[in-house]
């Protein structure tokens, strides 16, 4: 039977939602990348599909999906897909840690057809390792469904097929409160020379310029930043590359960009390194504090609706006119159909309808912590933020996912957030940490 069909929340506390830590979602990434060895408990889920999947009426699928909402979420976008297509899904719902922990062992041995994964760099690594099925035929009829920039993160560029179909994603942009901004007379920065200015006006009002967070094992935080800056000054396709491990991290390009963040640093929350990002939100809810550079999930602790509906974002400002900020970071969370399916026709046939608009609105009308990629989705019940981040990411030029999930998972948490904390802290060291990330990278990079 089909799910209930459950309201939008009005403002992301997102009643029934749990907060979660971004960084528990993420932490077990590492190591996935150097193909370490996994435990069985994912590949033992895999392993019951062959049995399900052999049935011409059974897709069997994947699910990291375990928390509540996004579970109960699935659930009504296979309900749907069960009730238009007459076929069956199987869901093998693994823990969202385990799954990442254990994806290559699961690719390796018996997966499900359908599995949940990841946009970019997460994609093309198994696409790569020759362990996924390309979906252009699938393409070929969803496409006209999304921006071409969705369409780059969804192909693999070493052998330009299409593995991935997204559900739904999430911009990171500088949040601030509106209210604030209009009783300071503050205006929105256009450039980065703004920005810095306008921090200097925020500190001789009182009011800490950033709220930046970053400890608790939380350093993740600072991906974010690191990223933007990058891409507002050398470019797109530069950071990709960087992060992708083609480019060196001494390269004078990547020291301007530690130069211009050094111009941020004295603007920064004192004790941010001794903080959670949940523990600094207070701070741009109570107003102590101006802006955060962070995703759009900080509305999460604005459990007051007033405060939530004063909560607004802007593009991280433009660095050189050359790049702009055509560029945006938007996480991106999808499907991919593994090497050898045991139901290939119901996986495309599953694919094609996770494509559509009608499994996106089924999927965030239960969970409405993120936003439609299909440009084609209802956003009539969307508030006012959600609708914004819809059009800020469909204007976007280029759209990257995030530091490690544009990169090598181990290669960002072992080496290169700690760096990054420690730079926060210590912005002189920055050239021997420069040397520090490019001396461990051939440890995940392939030369």
């Amino acid at each position: 039977m089909p799910g209930p069909s459950v309201p939008r929340s009005p403002f992301p506390s997102r009643v029934g939602v749990p907060l979660i830590d971004r960084r528990s979602l993420l932490k077990g990434f590492a190591g996935v990348a150097g193909l370490a060895a996994a435990a069985p408990l994912l590949a033992a889920c895999g392993g019951g599909s062959g049995s399900g999947g052999s049935s011409s009426n059974v897709v069997t699928l994947g699910s990291n999906g375990s928390d509540p909402v996004p579970k109960k979420a699935y659930q009504a976008v296979m309900n749907a897909f069960q009730k238009s297509s007459g076929l069956n899904v199987k869901m093998n719902i693994v823990d969202h840690q385990a799954f990442q922990q254990n994806i290559n062992s699961y690719l390796q041995g018996t997966p499900d057809d359908v599995f949940m994964w990841f946009a970019g760099y997460r994609m093309q690594f198994f696409a790569n390792k020759g362990l996924l099925h390309p979906i252009d035929d699938v393409w070929q009829n969803i496409g006209g469904n999304f921006t071409d920039a969705v369409k780059n993160l969804s192909k693999n560029p070493t052998d330009g097929h299409y593995y991935f179909v997204p559900i739904y994603e999430y911009p990171w942009g500088v949040y601030y409160r509106k209210s604030l901004f209009a009783e300071k007379g503050y205006q929105i920065p256009s450039t980065f020379d703004e920005l810095i200015t306008l921090c200097g006006k925020m500190q001789t009002d009182g009011i800490t310029p950033f709220m930046q967070g970053f400890g608790g094992g939380e350093s993740w935080m600072l991906l974010g930043t690191f990223d933007y800056l990058n891409m507002r000054t050398n470019g797109y396709q530069f950071h990709i590359d960087l992060m992708h491990g083609k480019n060196s991290w001494t390269d004078p390009k990547v020291k301007a960009v530690m130069d211009n963040w050094k111009r941020m640093l004295p603007f920064y929350q004192p004790g941010a390194s001794g903080r959670k990002w949940e523990d600094s939100v207070s701070a741009l809810i109570n107003k102590t504090a101006g802006m955060c550079v962070i995703g759009m999930f900080v509305g999460q602790g604005f459990t007051n609706k007033a405060d939530y509906d004063d909560l607004d974002f802007f593009a991280f400002p433009e660095v050189d006119p050359q790049w702009g900020t055509g560029a945006v970071e938007a996480p991106m969370d999808g499907f991919l159909v593994s090497k050898n399916p045991k139901n290939l026709d119901g996986a495309t046939k599953l694919m094609e309808f996770l494509g559509t608009a009608q499994a996106e609105d089924a999927y965030l009308a239960i969970d409405a912590s993120n936003v439609a990629v299909n440009n084609k989705a209802d956003t009539s019940g969307y508030n006012a933020l959600e609708k914004k981040a819809v059009e800020f990411i469909a204007q976007a030029k280029d759209l990257s996912q995030f530091g490690d999930r544009d990169s090598d998972p181990g290669f960002m948490q072992n080496v290169v957030e700690p760096a990054f904390a420690q730079f926060v802290q210590s912005p002189t060291s920055s050239d021997s940490l420069l040397s520090q990330i490019q001396s461990q990278k051939s440890q995940y990079f392939q030369s």
